[in-house]
């Protein structure tokens, strides 16, 4: 790999993009949901069952996944769906005795009594598809063995979780020490996968254990402020000097890259030199996650 001069031409051309005015940013993966659902009905569950199921996406019973010719993997394990069912019983008075109307008919009330039953991730099933997540690519993207090691070499030394399914979001989650990202199969590009999960690797490296690049304050740090926003850089300058780095880059990758910096340098009211400073954040965490050698 090159010097620091690396990250300058990176820097340079991100900036010469962003002189070209508004670039769109497209989301680079399709499907997944950003709730959890039922794969039965395609309904959204509870706020309670929602908290209680946690990873977005669609569940399914035991009995369902074994009825559409599924089966649930071994050491998968069940989450818990709640719900309010409504019985009818008979009125009582103060006696327990039953009441009844003039007629001489059994008085009844209707009471709400707490059930569940168990449920599993679509992501714990084989043999069973996605029905209400969308559509996957036609042609989905293929790993690339050199950026396949790298980033489970990363995960290696470092000690970071993680978890790849059918699902509408990636993030990194710092107390959890855990990236989560769609599955490779939601890609139609291999560069923008890539981009994505060393875009998350990159936020990982702010870790308190290895950059320490996080501040404490949780309102700091909350979504869309500038803190956040200046984290944001630095994760997609770090990604894209990544690709560049592993020769997976494409002309699509790089500029949906610069698409994605220049919303984050609006809420930082476009002030370009702040890429200037992510970059040598950047050129931080990408030694870090390629085990690099200082210049």
């Amino acid at each position: 790999m090159a010097n620091f001069d690396l990250y300058q031409t990176i820097t340079d051309r991100i900036i010469s993009e962003l002189e070209n005015g508004i670039i769109p940013w497209h989301k680079p993966w399709v499907g997944g949901t950003n709730c959890a659902i039922s794969h039965e009905t395609g309904r959204a569950y509870s706020m309670l069952n929602q908290i209680l199921l946690g990873k977005p996406g669609e569940y399914i019973t035991f009995t369902q996944c074994k009825k559409e010719g599924g089966k649930v993997k071994k050491g998968a394990k069940a989450k818990m769906i709640v719900f309010w069912k409504m019985l009818c019983v008979d009125k009582k008075n103060a006696a327990g005795e039953t009441i009844f109307d003039a007629d001489g008919k059994v008085m009844t009330d209707t009471v709400p009594v707490l059930k569940y039953f168990n449920v599993f991730h679509i992501s714990d099933c084989e043999g069973i598809e996605p029905k209400h997540s969308g559509k996957l690519p036609a042609a989905p993207a293929d790993p690339v063995e050199d950026a396949e090691k790298s980033f489970q070499d990363y995960l290696t030394r470092s000690g970071v979780c993680f978890e790849s399914s059918v699902q509408d979001r990636a993030f990194y989650s710092p107390s959890a020490d855990l990236i989560s990202c769609p599955a490779i199969e939601q890609f139609s590009s291999s560069a923008e996968y890539y981009s994505t999960i060393f875009h998350e690797a990159t936020h990982s490296t702010g870790h308190k254990s290895r950059l320490n690049r996080f501040p404490e304050n949780a309102a700091a740090a909350a979504f869309g402020s500038e803190s956040y926003s200046k984290e944001e850089l630095v994760a997609e300058l770090g990604a894209a000097a990544i690709l560049n780095n592993l020769g997976i880059e494409t002309a699509s990758s790089f500029r949906n890259s610069a698409a994605y910096i220049q919303s984050w340098l609006r809420a930082l009211k476009n002030d370009k030199r702040l890429i200037v400073s992510a970059s040598a954040r950047a050129e931080k965490a990408v030694r870090l996650i390629l085990n690099l050698q200082e210049a």
